[in-house]
């Protein structure tokens, strides 16, 4: 027998050779396989439709801002983007839907003020601002409006502070929910102002821009976006401006600093947020869609009729600017003792 021939039970020749070159011949395979690295294609984000979570009612600042944005990115991601408004609890609830998400770029938030001020007005919070959630980008800034009914007998910053004055906690100030931008402005108003006004919680700015137009309310702090319609048509009328200069869509009004109280200025802020662990190049696609949604003629619109500051930064520089945000407002929140009720 030569050296090498594998013979069968039945003593048959020739066999093993053919056993033996399959055998090589699968080895030699998957070496190759191994060696090029081949995996099953993975699709590119995004395979299916994404979903912004909004956690305030449909109608106000946030939901308009969320929405102009969906309807921006989703041309550039090529799939649909729509809006899920949940709100409720100062924003916890829709912010727990997406900490709790899938880190997979198919759930966001649109996160505002809130997002910088619950940690300081909770003990514990079912989720951690932090580490639950991976920055995409500071899509812009905004500072609120001071708005009465037309019908009100208040016609400036100087009327609302002598009223107040004159009648302490009398004077309610309809806010989107405890820590929010209408509230805290209005707690900046109340500190700095010396008048103690009462604030009234609503699910988000439409909710409380209804009661405001029905009377049931005095004054809102809201977001421009979500009053400048009703001030163009009459239906609000604006006493100021919180931000710390006038704004170019609004030069006819002061500012709340100019019109009676020196030093005040806040602002409301739009964020987008992924759940942490989210794929870095998953974050990086959104952070590209949303730079040239930033750019569009939709949001130069909303940019110049309400004064919104388009930014479309970076997910390190979201990070940094809520981190300031979030020392700022602590102060503030430990000095009014302001409390979850």
């Amino acid at each position: 027998m030569a050296s090498g021939e594998i013979i069968d039970h039945d003593g048959a020749r020739g066999k093993g050779f053919a056993l033996r070159r399959w055998l090589d011949l699968g080895i030699l395979a998957c070496a190759v396989v191994a060696a090029l690295g081949v995996t099953p294609a993975r699709a590119e984000y995004p395979e299916k439709i994404v979903k912004i979570v909004v956690p305030f009612a449909a109608g106000g600042g946030t939901d308009i801002i969320a929405r102009t944005t969906a309807q921006e990115i989703q041309a550039d991601l090529g799939k649909s983007v729509i809006i899920e408004n949940k709100p409720g609890a100062g924003t916890i609830i829709g912010t727990q839907t997406v900490a709790t998400s899938e880190p997979d770029g198919y759930s966001l938030l649109m996160a505002t003020f809130a997002h910088a001020v619950n940690p300081s007005l909770y003990n514990k919070l079912p989720f951690d601002p932090h580490k639950d959630f991976a920055a995409v980008s500071l899509i812009a800034r905004s500072f609120n409006i001071v708005v009465v009914n037309p019908a009100s007998k208040i016609n400036s910053i100087s009327d609302l502070i002598t009223e107040a004055k004159a009648n302490p906690g009398k004077l309610n100030f309809g806010t989107f929910g405890t820590g929010t931008s209408a509230h805290l402005a209005g707690e900046l108003f109340n500190a700095m102002a010396k008048v103690k006004m009462t604030a009234v919680p609503y699910k988000g700015a439409a909710p409380a821009i209804s009661d405001l137009l029905g009377g049931q309310i005095d004054v809102m702090f809201t977001t421009v976006a979500s009053a400048a319609s009703l001030v163009a048509a009459g239906q609000l009328r604006a006493l100021a401006v919180t931000s710390a200069e006038r704004s170019a869509a609004f030069p006819q009004l002061p500012t709340v600093a100019e019109a009676g109280v020196p030093g005040y200025a806040a602002e409301s802020w739009y964020g987008l947020y992924a759940p942490a662990r989210t794929p870095a190049p998953v974050i990086a696609r959104l952070n590209q869609a949303i730079a040239k949604a930033v750019q569009s003629g939709a949001f130069k619109k909303l940019e110049a009729n309400e004064g919104l500051i388009m930014v479309g930064s970076s997910p390190e520089e979201l990070d940094r600017y809520v981190g300031q945000e979030e020392e700022r407002w602590r102060k503030l929140v430990k000095d009014a003792n302001i409390e979850v009720q």
